[in-house]
């Protein structure tokens, strides 16, 4: 993985994280994707916190100049796909995660670490990982 990809999964998972997102998992999946690279997943609480999450996402790498190739899914909010073409977001509220399971499609797919501060967490705030 090279350096601007690991810089772009790090600042996506630290909006995702300042945001209250939960359960952030990053995937390597060049030997099993031809659509994309990697693979991010995160949930949110309810549908508007999904949509929140997506639009920090994209101010935080809009500011670094990326630019989605295509988002969907912001109407709804239980599910929503930002695809940067090399990473492909995918943001959930809990029940929507549970019954699509993307991580089993993936599941040979390597685990990346990725570099969160968590030092301004909040006591409440969850675990990330899973």
């Amino acid at each position: 993985m090279n350096d601007r990809i690991k810089q772009l999964l790090n600042l996506i998972s630290q909006a995702i994280f300042d945001k209250k997102g939960i359960n952030i998992i990053a995937l390597d999946v060049t030997k099993l994707s031809s659509m994309t690279d990697y693979v991010l997943i995160a949930e949110g609480n309810v549908d508007r916190h999904v949509k929140a999450i997506g639009e920090e996402i994209t101010r935080t790498l809009r500011a670094i100049g990326e630019r989605p190739l295509q988002i969907e899914g912001r109407q709804n909010g239980d599910w929503v796909v930002i695809d940067y073409s090399e990473i492909v977001i995918h943001l959930f509220m809990p029940g929507m995660r549970e019954k699509y399971q993307l991580e089993k499609l993936w599941e040979e797919g390597e685990i990346i670490d990725l570099d969160i501060d968590v030092s301004s967490a909040q006591p409440s705030q969850a675990i990330v990982g899973e």
